[in-house]
């Protein structure tokens, strides 16, 4: 269940055991705080729970540096689900909520209008006006609002501080397969099918485009991707090009699919691209035959690329 504002959810949401943060991209650090969520409310009979917050906090207390985020908030909330999580509060971010001292963000949210009877959070948590609460002082408010508090420690992958700003520039400079180890899932973007200008079905390769929703995007270029249909249950290994169509003297920046396998059906609505590997990056070629013949060169690498990740699954 979602919720959209403290209103909505005082006297519905607890009791219940309660991560806090904002959790772009929910990657691995955030799903192994919120399994211990989980892990803790079926021992209790609590609700797994999760305040987030939207906009980010810097659009209002920074918005100098105001991060492109890797996720939408329903985005994140439905990885949530699926990590067994059963409700998850979308707080709206506002100047009143940014002036909250410590004391009362512990009382009047999360005790009062959350019911929290546990609140787990990442060891360099920070909470109130001018992030002037941490995990100790969580603790001690914890003691006199009647909620325990737990601090989960940083999580390390191949020598790495698990991190969202730590994906995003992993995913800006085109790494995306490590990028999708630390999210313990593909990188993606999703959106609408868009009309293109027709150029791929007439001199190249037919391809899907993106309207993408999410702000980061992988550094232009040519990847292998699994493309799924948002409407219904169909995938395809596929090919997909950030970028701005040099060859053809582009000056939009788009995100072209092509499908390796048959698209078998009328045209999907939306789409989801899972960007694996990066292949090449983006260059103007002196053709159209020129750019044809690199496609189908990709295509082969991206053929033996599923083949042998299927052959390990």
């Amino acid at each position: 269940m979602i919720f959209r504002g403290l209103e909505e959810a005082a006297g519905r949401f607890g009791p219940c055991a309660l991560t806090i943060g904002n959790f772009d991209g929910v990657h691995a650090g955030h799903r192994r705080i919120l399994r211990r969520v989980v892990e803790v409310a079926r021992e209790r009979g609590w609700k797994p729970s999760v305040l987030t917050f939207h906009p980010h906090p810097a659009c209002i207390v920074a918005p100098q540096r105001v991060p492109l985020l890797l996720t939408t908030p329903g985005q994140r909330a439905a990885i949530m689900l699926q990590e067994g999580i059963e409700q998850v509060l979308i707080l709206p971010f506002t100047r009143e909520i940014s002036l909250l001292e410590p004391v009362e963000f512990a009382g009047r949210v999360l005790s009062q209008a959350l019911d929290a009877r546990a609140v787990l959070v990442g060891d360099n948590f920070r909470f109130g006006h001018r992030h002037a609460g941490d995990t100790q002082l969580l603790g001690a408010l914890g003691d006199r609002f009647g909620f325990v508090v737990e601090a989960i420690p940083a999580l390390r992958l191949r020598g790495r501080v698990v991190s969202s700003s730590e994906i995003r520039r992993l995913v800006a400079a085109g790494n995306v397969s490590l990028a999708g180890r630390l999210l313990e899932a593909p990188f993606a973007l999703q959106g609408e099918v868009v009309s293109g200008q027709g150029i791929g079905s007439r001199q190249t390769v037919p391809t899907l485009n993106l309207a993408a929703q999410s702000g980061v995007l992988p550094a232009l270029g040519v990847y292998i991707t699994r493309t799924r249909d948002l409407a219904g249950q169909r995938v395809w290994p596929s090919v997909s090009n950030v970028g701005y169509r040099p060859t053809f003297d582009g000056d939009a920046l788009t995100v072209e699919t092509f499908l390796i396998e048959a698209l078998d059906g009328p045209t999907p609505p939306s789409i989801r691209v899972e960007f694996l590997r990066r292949l090449r990056p983006e260059r103007k070629f002196p053709s159209a035959d020129a750019l044809k013949t690199q496609i189908l060169r990709d295509v082969a690498r991206a053929r033996s690329y599923f083949r042998r990740t299927d052959r390990s699954a």
